[in-house]
């Protein structure tokens, strides 16, 4: 049997190159690998979240958690009706607003989103590097509130029960065929119910053999710490660093403290 010129070149990527065909159709492998990994995708997003243990893992951070629900009451109702799930409940908006300060720095909010699964494997490891990068600016945090058949626009309704100044939601991302378990951050400054997608940030693609925890927390603690000092987001929030390096070399972000936030001139960045 000859061998395959283009399994070495397969190899470097996940993208489908040079599948060959048996006849007029795929061979029975490579047909045989989509169907399985479709049916992977189809099972993670019908997935559901396992609350108690995300709570636990989160237990060690030093927040209180709220366990909350969206409108959707089930999986079938968030998938055909995507509005239910930008908005909480009414005993979960209860509890939001009962756990509200007079104003908070950053409302983190972890969501299970179209993968249940990317959540359970992602989000409190970059949870775990997330917070003490934010402490480290002296930024305040309300409690971590846990969302289940949430959407990304929940983090408004949730950020402004809380007084927050800028809200992060981490999100299961719809499945790819071979990346069941991404996970997106979501940032948004002013969160308000009716803020539209042009006026958040996205980090995507939070997974193993992709953007690794610590970097996305990395990530997610520059843009916030930006978000607050210039008070904007989506748009008009760009990762900039790499251009801001006068050697060359990629630029680090520069770290702002809680009291630079109150200097008059903080907004003019």
């Amino acid at each position: 049997m000859r061998s395959d010129p283009w399994s070495q070149l397969r190899s470097h990527t996940r993208a489908r190159i040079a599948l060959g065909r048996a006849g007029a159709s795929l061979p029975t492998a490579q047909l045989l690998e989509f169907a399985a990994e479709h049916a992977d995708a189809r099972d993670a997003v019908h997935s559901e979240l396992d609350v108690r243990s995300l709570i636990d893992s989160l237990s060690s951070l030093g927040l209180p958690i709220l366990s909350l629900r969206s409108r959707a009451a089930d999986r079938e109702s968030y998938l055909k009706c995507p509005d239910l799930g930008r908005r909480l409940d009414e005993p979960s908006a209860a509890a939001v607003a009962a756990n509200s300060n007079s104003d908070v720095d950053v409302a983190v909010i972890v969501g299970d989103g179209l993968s249940a699964l990317a959540v359970q494997r992602h989000s409190a490891a970059v949870l775990v590097h997330l917070l003490p990068l934010l402490r480290a600016r002296r930024f305040s945090l309300a409690p971590i509130c846990v969302v289940t058949q949430a959407r990304v626009a929940v983090q408004d309704e949730i950020g402004s029960l809380l007084n927050a100044r800028v809200a992060v939601i981490l999100l299961g991302e719809r499945p790819g065929l071979g990346s069941v378990d991404s996970l997106g951050g979501y940032l948004v400054h002013g969160p308000s119910i009716g803020n539209t997608d042009a006026q958040r940030n996205c980090i995507s693609n939070i997974r193993a053999g992709a953007l690794n925890p610590p970097a996305a927390a990395e990530m997610l603690a520059w843009l916030i710490e930006q978000s607050l000092i210039r008070r904007i987001s989506g748009v008009n929030l760009k990762d900039d660093r790499r251009s801001e390096s006068l050697d060359g070399q990629p630029a680090g972000p520069i770290l702002f403290r809680r009291e630079a936030l109150d200097s008059p001139t903080a907004s003019a960045r």
